[in-house]
């Protein structure tokens, strides 16, 4: 059972600007992340009755401002300032308490409980007998709620009955019920159809018109002009710029939003090209990425970037076996080969680092010596028996070659810095000698000398003859180190550019859902 919502006009305009003080203000923020700064002095004001877009490239800093004013994470310093008087923001509940809910791109319902009970959920009324759950209030209020928004759904269904759409409404619904005055949106209309699309456009404009100041993160461009009423740009961390929406174009938002020039001095040199190490055709896996086909030869770095959802990161998975494609087809060397598993990849010379460095590259609780030398055990062992002399060498020549600063072998690799765990995951993937390497985000959370270091090891890589695939978000990373560029769109391939013959601004045109 679908929404039923007033479609709105495709032409009408944003609310007009209100004349009232601000609801909420974010002044100075400053957060850091070990060594990594997610944002720098960065200050927001949200006005009542306003959409208010926050745009920037992935790794922006925009999901960390939301996450701050949320309390899902404190600010390292600066203050949240609601209603003029300074608030301390130390969990949700806090912002929930204050009026200030986030509706996150990943849902989280209760799938089990029904859409009246997660409406209510952690508030629920109390009958006067006993003390227990007056589930006819719960379907009352939840009733009354959603008609605030001009919604029906069956109050009765259990959540998992339901579209992403309709569990979208169902947390706007309940914000509502926390009297909301600030509703934080991230990409909400990334799983969305057209028509669902203008439904959630029509609830922000309930939730503009009740007086509450909505914020929206969005890639989408058109939605932007489309609703918003003002627009900040996030770039590395720092404020960018805040304008009215109408005094900005598309060009100009994503100049603004990329605002970086390709250092000169990180820029690629040519080296020889040879075989064709890696062949992709027509890989496809249902809901991820369609049809996608490319090839990387020996001494070529091939760049992939694109948006968050792009399908980029599931793409390199199922290459490397991580989650298996539906269709396609794989040639190493020419060769078809068939790749179930990390193992199957391995045997057929392909290594990767994953993007998860912490979820999938490493184990967080052994030694730097165990995690260098897990997937190459069988050379360092004598018959069945690991033989820990041969081990620590192999271990303590990877530590040489890879400049990686640890106390000694046996330090725990979680102990490391970000950059020295990266390189750890570099170094393992490439003990097996393998043909082609896959690096998915390989520079994301090390600071500015590791990344370098990174940079300068794919170059070197490349050197060798190794056929590297680079995952990366950042622009300027893929344009300076890519041989051939490829741009994901929605789970396909929507361009392939010469990154010596394109910009930045022409890479994320490309990327921007249409």
């Amino acid at each position: 059972m679908g929404t039923a919502i007033l479609e709105p006009s495709h032409s009408q305009p944003p609310h007009p600007p209100t004349t009232g003080a601000a609801i909420l203000q974010a002044r100075n923020i400053h957060k850091a992340f070990g060594g990594v700064k997610a944002l720098v002095d960065v200050s927001l004001t949200l006005l009542p009755g306003k959409v208010h877009a926050l745009m920037g490239e992935n790794g922006a800093g925009k999901s960390t401002l939301m996450r701050v004013l949320a309390g899902l994470c404190p600010a390292d310093s600066g203050e949240i300032v609601l209603d003029g008087r300074p608030i301390m923001l130390r969990s949700p509940r806090d912002a929930m308490r204050h009026g200030i809910t986030m509706i996150h791109q990943e849902l989280m319902p209760v799938p089990d409980l029904t859409v009246a009970e997660n409406i209510l959920l952690g508030r629920e009324p109390a009958s006067r007998l006993l003390g227990w759950i007056d589930w006819r209030a719960i379907q009352r209020e939840a009733r009354q709620l959603l008609g605030l928004l001009g919604v029906d759904l069956p109050l009765t269904w259990k959540m998992r009955r339901l579209s992403v759409a309709q569990m979208q409404t169902v947390e706007i619904a309940k914000a509502l019920g926390h009297d909301v005055r600030v509703l934080i949106m991230d990409e909400p209309t990334a799983v969305l159809s057209d028509r669902e699309a203008e439904a959630l456009f029509g609830l922000i404009r309930v939730l503009r018109d009740r007086g509450a100041a909505v914020v929206y993160i969005t890639h989408k461009m058109d939605e932007v002009f489309r609703i918003a009423d003002t627009v900040t740009v996030l770039r590395d961390g720092s404020h960018v710029e805040t304008c009215p929406a109408g005094q900005i174009d598309r060009q100009g938002l994503i100049a603004r939003m990329v605002g970086r020039a390709v250092d000169a001095a990180s820029a690629r040199s040519p080296t020889p090209k040879g075989q064709t190490a890696l062949s992709v055709r027509g890989l496809s896996r249902a809901g991820a990425f369609c049809k996608v086909s490319f090839d990387v030869r020996q001494g070529e770095v091939l760049g992939i970037t694109g948006l968050m959802g792009a399908g980029r990161t599931e793409l390199v998975s199922a290459v490397f076996g991580l989650a298996p494609a539906d269709a396609g087809e794989i040639r190493v060397a020419g060769k078809v080969v068939r790749i179930h598993s990390p193992a199957d990849a391995m045997r057929h010379g392909i290594g990767m680092v994953p993007e998860d460095r912490r979820g999938f590259g490493l184990v967080p609780k052994m030694s730097v010596k165990h995690n260098l030398t897990l997937a190459s055990l069988a050379d360092c062992c004598a018959g069945p028996v690991i033989c820990h002399p041969r081990e620590s060498a192999v271990c303590e020549a990877a530590i040489r070659t890879f400049s990686v600063k640890t106390a000694d072998s046996r330090q725990a690799v979680d102990q490391l810095s970000g950059g020295n765990q990266q390189k750890v995951v570099i170094a393992r993937s490439l003990l097996r000698g393998p043909a082609v390497l896959i690096l998915d985000e390989p520079t994301r959370g090390i600071d500015v000398a590791a990344k370098a270091e990174v940079h300068g090891l794919v170059r070197q890589l490349a050197r060798e003859g190794k056929a590297v695939v680079l995952v990366s978000s950042e622009l300027p990373e893929v344009l300076s180190l890519a041989d051939r560029l490829l741009v994901m769109r929605d789970g396909l391939v929507a361009a392939e550019l010469d990154p010596s013959r394109t910009s930045q601004e022409e890479v994320l045109s490309h990327a921007m859902p249409q």
